[in-house]
């Protein structure tokens, strides 16, 4: 403020005081024109920057919103700093709520943690298939507190992020192929290697299944009922359940043609008399 504005606010009567408070609003009125200028450029380069990014949606809007409320406080601190209010206590106020809304919403924080390592971390995207705390699914939804996908039967599951963040997440969708296993019992009178070329033969009728990697099919183990054979096979993510139902019904079908046997568990049973009672 000019000496010539004090000369004339103190000719008019003013005294020294309101002089300096006229002259703190002022400052104080400036500062917030400044500082809301500021925040509306800032804002606008955050956003131009986050649309180029690969971050998820979800995490621009709380980034937008988190550096939005940072900047303002710092405004209303400056503001309160102008007009000549003591910020140390203000600040030290405001740190011990931050702590103490922190402490009451520690679960939510830690969802919101989760949240964002998914969005960063991208573990799955919307419309993966997963397996998590126990669910399989498909991604409906991932927001910064939890997770929304449906089940196989069309049920709605709704999973806290801290929960996904915290456990084994099994993703069936990421990769381009799958492997389906599957395991079939001969009886020990059937001819194995008739029964390994039947399940090539399977194999081959079916257009779904890759030749490369190639098939496996091999005698996985000697059981107590039954020679267990192994038959491993690739295929495109989306053709997995095709596939695999195909497999376990055709086989059934061929080897019921064949006549070899696929054995039922068998005990037997030896009575023994007792002479004292004959």
């Amino acid at each position: 403020m000019s000496a010539d504005i004090v000369k004339l606010l103190k000719d008019a009567g003013i005294d020294a005081e309101t002089i300096k408070l006229l002259f703190n609003i002022g400052n104080a009125v400036l500062t917030l024109i400044l500082g809301w200028i500021a925040v509306s450029i800032i804002l606008r380069i955050e956003k131009k920057a986050l649309a180029k990014s690969r971050l998820d949606e979800a995490l621009h809007l709380f980034i937008i919103k988190g550096t939005k409320v940072i900047l303002w406080i710092a405004l209303a601190i400056a503001i309160a700093a102008t007009l000549g209010i003591e910020t140390t206590s203000f600040i030290a106020i405001l740190g011990a709520g931050g702590a103490a809304i922190a402490l009451a919403l520690k679960d939510s924080l830690g969802n919101i943690a989760g949240g964002i390592i998914i969005l960063i971390n991208k573990p799955f995207s919307r419309g993966d298939t997963i397996e998590v705390a126990g669910t399989t699914g498909m991604v409906d939804s991932i927001d910064l507190l939890t997770t929304q996908l449906h089940t196989f039967d069309n049920k709605v599951v709704t999973i806290p992020n801290g929960t996904i963040t915290m456990s084994v997440l099994i993703n069936y969708s990421r990769e381009e192929t799958r492997r389906v296993d599957c395991v079939f019992s001969i009886s020990y009178e059937a001819d194995i290697l008739k029964a390994k070329e039947i399940l090539l033969n399977v194999i081959s009728c079916n257009p779904d299944i890759l030749a490369e990697p190639a098939p496996i099919v091999g005698v996985a183990s000697h059981g107590d009922n039954a020679v267990i054979l192994d038959l491993k096979v690739w295929c495109s993510t989306e053709s997995f359940f095709d596939v695999k139902y195909y497999l376990e019904e055709n086989v059934k079908l061929a080897f019921d043609e064949a006549g070899i046997g696929i054995p039922y568990p068998q005990m037997d049973i030896h009575l023994r008399r007792n002479p004292s009672k004959s």
